[in-house]
């Protein structure tokens, strides 16, 4: 698309959770290492929330990535369907679900699956509980540690919630035999308040609120993605665009790269090698999601420019 005009290998700015891309700013490096703590300390649930868009996903397949490259601690052995769903290493065997809205026995059938278990389909609730009980203590006896990771826990029924709790009530003499960490939403917050789901709570040992960029982590987010997208030069975002760009995502990343993606788009149409505040004004106009507080401000400075103006022009009719 716009590419070669700026002097890219790729677009900058794709909503696909691409590791590559990953922005260790100081909220996501201090989730990420939340989460490589507590993996090693092997205990119970990790919880991670965050609003829609503040990147989740992404962290998740950061950190399943960092466990599996790890090579003080693990050793790759293999992968499933290409990624990092079912990837067994020397010390992690992880497993990730997506879609965490499965009623209690697909749960467990899907996490057979990525355990690369061979299930009866025909199999019922306590059978499945009992091979993949079976499969957790060989695991430990290996040596091995059993992490499940949730996507949109938020989602999860509160029977299935309370299925993965009985899974981690397994334990040896030293640890658990399996450990959740659950990403979601705020609403995820409310669901574990309810009274059915009491004991699950108070088994959350690590827990991180993830949140937006501040205002100068998002020039240097852009200019990160910039980078590793091919491009050479110092930026392509002025000051202006940053700013703006920022007060209409409330730095949060999904729809600051929806935003910055439309006014690439605008600049190259124009002919333009940089972004202006302008740019992002028109993009952040065709975006529902945006921020429109910002528009308050505009107002206001033209209502005071005007004002202004009509003030010197009765002044030099008098």
């Amino acid at each position: 698309m716009y590419e070669a005009h700026f002097g890219l290998r790729e677009m900058p700015f794709s909503l696909t959770p691409d590791t590559s891309f990953f922005f260790a700013c100081t909220n996501y490096q201090e989730g990420l290492n939340t989460l490589l703590v507590a993996a090693r300390t092997g205990e119970g649930f990790i919880k991670i929330v965050g609003e829609v868009g503040n990147g989740k996903t992404l962290l998740c397949r950061k950190f399943l990535a960092t466990l599996s490259t790890d090579r003080s601690t693990t050793t790759d052995i293999g992968t499933q369907d290409g990624g990092t769903s079912g990837r067994h290493a020397a010390k992690f065997i992880t497993a990730y679900i997506p879609n965490p809205y499965l009623e209690p026995r697909s749960l467990l059938l899907a996490l057979a699956d990525e355990f690369r278990l061979e299930i009866d389909g025909f199999a019922d609730q306590h059978q499945l509980l009992k091979e993949l009980t079976r499969t957790l203590l060989n695991f430990a006896r290996e040596g091995k540690r059993v992490l499940v990771c949730l996507d949109e826990a938020q989602a999860m029924p509160l029977e299935s919630l309370e299925v993965l709790r009985l899974l981690t009530n397994l334990e040896t003499e030293k640890r658990k035999l399996m450990q959740v960490v659950l990403f979601g939403q705020p609403e995820l917050d409310e669901r574990l308040k309810q009274n059915s789901v009491r004991q699950l709570r108070q088994r959350i040992s690590f827990q991180y609120q993830l949140n937006g960029l501040h205002r100068d982590e998002m020039d240097r987010y852009l200019r990160h993605r910039l980078a590793v997208a091919g491009f050479q030069g110092e930026t392509l975002f002025n000051a202006g665009a940053v700013d703006l760009l920022h007060r209409v995502t409330h730095g949060t990343p999904r729809l600051a790269n929806i935003i910055a993606h439309k006014a690439m788009m605008l600049a190259f149409a124009e002919g333009r090698q940089q972004i202006q505040a302008r740019h992002v004004r028109k993009a952040a106009a065709d975006t529902p999601e945006s921020h429109k507080d910002w528009m308050i401000w505009v107002w206001w400075a033209v209502a005071a420019v005007s004002l202004a103006a009509l003030a010197v022009l009765v002044y030099w009719l008098r």
